[in-house]
């Protein structure tokens, strides 16, 4: 396995990538996202233990959809079978994979407990669905140290977790390992993942600025505000699954191709 040095222009081609590849197979790459959320919403009704095992299973849920965005690129319909893919390739990997999983779910719990000693887990119980946001909260002076000091602790824990799953999955990398590998080529792709990061911002923000239009059309059709409501959710649906099908161009991109690459191959 070989690290690779990018330029900082391919993080406009990654988002590119990630569009047109979305848009080859729109419905299977929504709904495969959707079914990944779903399925991770309903592990947090699990007595004590749910919001932690949900958060072990996001490794898994990315996984399944950079396979998805590979198999997407290389003119193959993605299945829903692709949610199982990290636990159909062996026992190592398996193993490899709930360890990730694991920290994961360890390392995010330990930044929601660092929020919590600046407002005492108002943010945390919040941002963990266990408590609604108020006017008055979102404008409690702790509570927005809290939601800016738990952004800037997310930052490298999400730099160690955005190329493991592939390393695990693809290179047969150890958990620990896939972790420091991944951090590291964020870092010496630094440049890249700033104007990769910048462009999605972009599109977000132009993607809201149309449906805002869209939605006041709507409104003056007088179509109600149900109508409104599912442009606005299927928008933002659409829009992480395209985000999450650029992830694997990253990860193809800042790392050699396995020798003998599996059925489920990174994108050519």
């Amino acid at each position: 396995m070989k690290l690779h040095i990018v330029p900082a222009r391919t993080g406009l081609e990654w988002v590119r990538l990630g569009l047109r590849v979305f848009w080859r197979q729109p419905m299977a790459l929504s709904a495969l996202f959707f079914t990944t959320m779903a399925a991770m919403s309903l592990v947090t009704v699990l007595p004590l233990v749910g919001p932690a095992v949900a958060l072990a299973l996001l490794p898994s849920a990315t996984l399944a959809m950079m396979v998805a965005a590979a198999q997407a690129s290389q003119g193959r319909m993605p299945t829903p079978a692709l949610l199982l893919v990290a636990f159909r390739t062996g026992r190592q990997r398996l193993r490899a994979m709930l360890a990730l999983g694991a920290f994961y779910a360890a390392g995010f719990l330990l930044v929601m407990g660092v929020s919590a000693l600046v407002d005492g887990g108002q943010f945390a119980q919040v941002y963990l669905g266990g408590q609604p946001l108020t006017r008055e909260l979102a404008e409690s002076g702790d509570f927005q140290v809290a939601m800016w000091l738990s952004l800037l602790l997310y930052v490298p824990l999400s730099l160690l977790f955005w190329h493991a799953p592939g390393l695990v999955h693809w290179h047969n990398v150890p958990p620990v390992k896939a972790l420091f590998f991944s951090i590291v080529a964020c870092l010496r792709n630094l440049g890249a993942f700033t104007v990769y990061g910048l462009a999605w911002v972009g599109v977000f923000l132009g993607a809201g600025i149309a449906t805002s239009l869209v939605v006041s059309l709507l409104a003056l059709a007088g179509l109600g505000a149900g109508a409104a409501g599912g442009v606005m959710v299927a928008t933002a649906l659409m829009l992480a699954a395209m985000f999450f099908t650029s992830v694997v161009f990253t990860f193809r991109d800042c790392f050699e191709a396995p020798e003998a690459p599996q059925s489920e191959s990174p994108a050519a």
